[in-house]
């Protein structure tokens, strides 16, 4: 079976009226031939996924590389640089920090102590955007480290003394739903108070030295490999400026369950029943009687590593200075620690030069079309850097967007695609959020197919891609994933697969580009998400978020 593309529009409801060329566009039939080639998709992917890029690490040359790359192939489809001059390049003033893997965690007891090792038991990054930091504090558990009124939560009782200059231990993830309330903290669903980002943000602000998260496979959503690879290598910041006064951690660090467990013991502590008590609104936090000594050693590079703009003009006098967004990052870990083969290199080839090369291939569709037949909205085609750091490069857009916020309709992210075969279903992640849930629900409907529900809520996808920065300021936001209902698949072979990959081959050097991946998945996801662009791009209002949802008072328009 062969997934065909409708680029126009079909009359979503009383409220869109569309132009006489979308009516006709929107007529084409199916049995025309996808405008994707699986060639350039599989070559883009195979560049930028090759060992000579050396896992396109932020900051490094083989990063660079690939930057230029993506540049020169929007300059080749006779798109305009979005920057300064016409510039493909938005440069990303970044601070990288790489901890010397010697480093050890000494926990001391009131009557033992004991020595942790970097990679095994924990792994710690530095804040401080300096080559040396030393820590001889208290430890606290704080519970799942949440301040969250609109839940009446907050882990942190007691005044601020308890917290400043501490090192606060916590758990990852929200705390659980009960029977008496379940949908707290979404139930399921993780929300941003469960991202590690956000705890690691909210210890900053109560003046803590550092924060210890505990980590667990079930918890995080992903084994501690994971943990060992993001973070055992280049650590990215965005750079502090003079009179920035922005809170930051000394030391951010994981630790694994079985070395939590250690500690907890030099204490007199059980951790499943400290666990127990913080999964409680009554939860105080818990002076442990222990002293972390920490003496953090790292090489310090400044960078400049460019997010890659361009933009195609709308044919529309009125709508052309609006904008429609695509965006996947270029990133991934660059060279690291060797796996079980000896590979140091994570290629990153499904995360994430399937979604870059997805997006150069929207480009070139759009762009190849007849003035008359482009878009009405101008399209901004945004490549974000240091992705794998922390969403960097897009929460430098948002604080920079290089055009203007209020006049962004909305953001189509795509974060490794398909490579399994078509599918169908779909997850379009955070369309809910807004009114591109109509948008999104008429085009499956068109083509056939059935959106689903995000199937791992509690891993908290919608926060871990670059539509989430866009979210934050105001611009309605999706990730557009497959479903796992795969044509000619049993049920339950997609999940097999997603776990297959996660717990095997992401964010590790076995991430690579293989010639037995079906195209034929990617090719459909790439021309749904093409047809939710275009849609939007050619209706006459801009989406907007639900008046309940929690970033609609962001929304600047």
């Amino acid at each position: 079976m062969r997934l065909r593309i409708f680029l126009g529009l079909a009359a979503l409801s009383s409220i869109i009226t569309v132009t006489a060329i979308s009516q006709r566009v929107a007529r084409r039939t199916a049995s025309l031939p996808s405008p994707f080639s699986e060639n350039a998709l599989r070559a883009h992917i195979k560049f930028l996924s090759d060992d000579r890029l050396e896992g396109r690490g932020t900051g490094a040359k083989g990063g660079e590389t690939a930057a230029l790359y993506i540049a020169e192939q929007f300059e080749a489809l006779g798109l305009r640089g979005a920057s300064a001059k016409g510039s493909f390049w938005q440069p990303v003033s970044l601070v990288g920090v790489k901890a010397d893997p010697k480093t050890e965690l000494r926990i001391n007891g009131t009557e033992k102590a004991e020595a942790f090792k970097f990679a095994d038991d924990f792994v710690a990054f530095t804040g401080a955007q300096t080559e040396n930091v030393s820590v001889n504090t208290e430890l606290v558990f704080v519970g799942y480290g949440i301040d969250a009124p609109e839940q009446k939560w907050n882990d942190y009782k007691g005044p601020t003394e308890d917290y400043r200059g501490k090192v606060l231990v916590m758990l990852v993830n929200d705390p659980p739903a009960t029977k008496e309330e379940p949908d707290l903290f979404g139930a399921r669903r993780l929300t941003y108070y469960g991202r590690w980002t956000y705890k690691f943000e909210e210890a900053a602000r109560r003046g803590a030295a550092g924060a210890l998260l505990l980590h667990t496979n079930e918890s995080a959503g992903y084994p501690w490999g994971v943990v060992r690879t993001s973070n055992g290598s280049w650590r990215f910041d965005i750079a502090r400026t003079a009179g920035d006064k922005t809170p930051f951690l000394k030391v951010r660090s994981w630790m694994t369950d079985d070395a939590a467990r250690r500690m907890m013991a030099l204490a007199g502590q059980n951790l499943d029943e400290l666990r127990k008590q913080a999964a409680s609104r009554d939860f105080k936090p818990v002076r442990l009687n222990l002293t972390a000594s920490l003496d953090l050693n790292s090489e310090v590079k400044r960078v400049e590593a460019p997010n890659v703009a361009a933009i195609l003009t709308g044919r529309d006098a009125k709508l052309r200075d609006e904008y429609v967004v695509f965006s996947a990052h270029w990133d991934h870990l660059g060279i690291g620690a060797p796996n079980k083969n000896g590979d140091t290199i994570y290629n990153g080839a499904l995360d994430n030069a399937t979604g870059v090369a997805s997006v150069i291939e929207i480009a070139r569709v759009l762009s190849s079309l007849p003035v008359a037949e482009r878009p009405r909205r101008s399209i901004l085609f945004l490549i974000p850097t240091a992705e794998e750091q922390g969403l960097i490069g897009a929460e430098w857009y948002s604080r920079h967007p290089l055009v203007p916020l209020a006049k962004t309709a909305a953001n189509v992210n795509l974060d490794s695609m398909n490579i399994l075969g078509p599918t169908n279903d779909f997850v379009p992640l955070g369309a809910e959020r807004s009114s591109l849930k109509a948008i999104v629900d008429a085009i499956a409907k068109e083509r056939g197919l059935r959106i689903s529900p995000d199937p791992r809520p509690e891993q908290g996808s919608f926060y871990r891609s670059d539509h989430f920065p866009f979210a934050k300021v105001g611009v309605p936001s999706i990730s557009l994933k497959e479903g796992s209902d795969y044509v000619g698949r049993p049920a339950g072979w997609g999940e097999k697969k997603f776990r297959e990959y996660n717990e095997a081959h992401y964010h590790q050097p076995s991430d690579e580009y293989r010639d037995d991946w079906d195209f034929r998945g990617l090719i459909q996801e790439a021309e749904f998400a093409l047809a939710i662009g275009r849609r939007v791009a050619d209706m006459n209002a801009m989406p907007r978020f639900n008046p309940d949802d929690e970033f609609a008072k962001a929304q600047r328009r």
